[in-house]
């Protein structure tokens, strides 16, 4: 049993205060001027309630690469950014492409306890795209698998692809597509353009991700299913999925808080930090994923988050790995980009970060509306802090965040999974066996 919680003065998505009464894991009353004897009290006053934030591209490297991210150390940093759920990509060792595999990481997070994991499985057997993985028997596993996907490489085999949307249609999943052409970004190092000339980096152009996406909204509108759009970067494919979605394709697509930051210009020092692939892009891709973000064309922010060991990172940029850790700073780079440029509200933040996640990646119990009846999974959030992004504010295993030294407004405070509440900087206040 989850004690009672009471939270005072928080503004629901922004909008009007109210007291949050918790209890037994699930929201019990919502309104002013609430009290229950015995509750532990956290004054919210100042703070925005959000539905707890649900992140559908996480790399959590549990099995196989615990030197880098363990599924307890990734759900910390989770927690420590207001998220209440992730889901696990597949690229572990062995990879999660059949059932035992994503029953285990599902154990894992349950004995965890910060947040819910779910994890993705694979589409082809050990991501090497050559023959579909076991999709129905992930499917209908303890896990309940429902997004697929060989993230971190492409499904690049046209007639896979398609057997991969065809399967999947019968259980009521989705294809989460990692979109790079592989032969058109064979040797690349950054977005190609003017400063990989300038810098003489083999260059990772634009067509080579808005091809796939071209290629599978295709296929998905012919066998009549779901695809989802990996970390959208380019000004390119945000127009091809808004022309996909007014044609009635059912196509999602997200994309990552760096994108929505950074630009190409960031290589020139060679700080490996700002490695990841997608690479990062040009001021006008940058304006465009924001205006497609705003206007609803990209559904959802996910993080990418990547964790590496250090080794990994403090090395030549050729030979250093792709990715970027991301789960606690993702929030406070959303407000920097879109709510105070105002381009976003709060009550859309909600949407794009935990409410349309969870529907995509079918996910109970999660991007419910702060109400009375729903369970207790709460982000509370202070958008008036600022301050010096550093490694005090990382709760994972791995320091690889290219915000680092980076002013950033906002700061998470609470988060509240299953009734029990965790401070931003890690520590447990009240968790049970999850």
């Amino acid at each position: 049993m989850s004690e009672t919680l009471l939270i005072t003065g928080a503004a629901i998505e922004g909008g009007d205060r109210a007291d949050i009464l918790v209890e037994d894991g699930r929201i019990a009353e919502v309104g002013a001027g609430l009290s229950r004897a015995g509750a532990r009290r956290i004054d919210a006053d100042g703070l925005v309630a959000l539905p707890g934030l649900v992140d559908l591209h996480v790399h959590l490297r549990e099995p196989g690469f615990e030197a880098s991210e363990t599924i307890l150390t990734g759900t910390r940093a989770a927690a420590s950014g207001g998220f209440s759920a992730v889901f696990a990509m597949p690229n572990t060792l062995p990879v999660a492409d059949n059932a035992g595999v994503v029953e285990q990481e599902l154990a894992l997070g349950e004995a965890a306890g910060y947040a819910t994991v779910q994890p993705i499985g694979a589409v082809t057997v050990g991501q090497k795209g050559e023959r579909l993985a076991e999709l129905g028997a992930m499917a209908s596993s303890r896990a309940r698998v429902r997004v697929f996907s060989d993230d971190g490489s492409c499904v690049a085999d046209p007639l896979l692809m398609r057997r991969a949307l065809e399967y999947v249609k019968g259980f009521g999943g989705l294809i989460a597509q990692h979109a790079q052409d592989p032969r058109l970004t064979e040797g690349a190092q950054m977005n190609e353009g003017v400063v990989s000339a300038e810098l003489g980096l083999a260059g990772w152009p634009a067509v080579a991700e808005e091809s796939i996406i071209a290629r599978d909204v295709l296929l998905a509108e012919h066998v009549g299913s779901r695809l989802h759009v990996c970390h959208l970067s380019t000004a390119g494919s945000v127009e091809i999925i808004r022309w996909a979605k007014a044609r009635g394709i059912d196509v999602t697509a997200e994309v990552t808080p760096h994108h929505l930051l950074y630009t190409d210009e960031k290589v020139r020092g060679y700080d490996a930090r700002y490695k990841v692939n997608p690479p990062l892009r040009r001021r006008e891709d940058v304006e465009a994923v924001r205006a497609g973000l705003a206007d609803g064309t990209i559904d959802i922010v996910a993080t990418d988050h990547a964790p590496h060991p250090e080794e990994s990172k403090a090395c030549e940029w050729h030979a250093a790995a792709h990715g970027m850790v991301g789960l606690e700073s993702a929030l406070r780079v959303v407000q920097k980009t879109m709510v105070d440029t105002g381009l976003l509200e709060w009550h859309d933040v909600a949407r794009v970060m935990s409410k349309t996640p969870a529907k995509i990646g079918q996910l109970a119990g999660h991007g419910e509306a702060i109400a009375v009846g729903a369970g207790a999974e709460i982000a509370l959030y202070d958008p008036s802090a600022s301050g010096v992004f550093t490694t005090a504010d990382l709760n994972g295993r791995s320091e690889n965040s290219p915000y680092l030294g980076d002013e950033l407004p906002g700061r998470p405070v609470w988060t509240i999974h299953r009734g029990y509440a965790t401070l931003a900087d890690g520590e447990v206040v009240e968790r049970g066996d999850a």
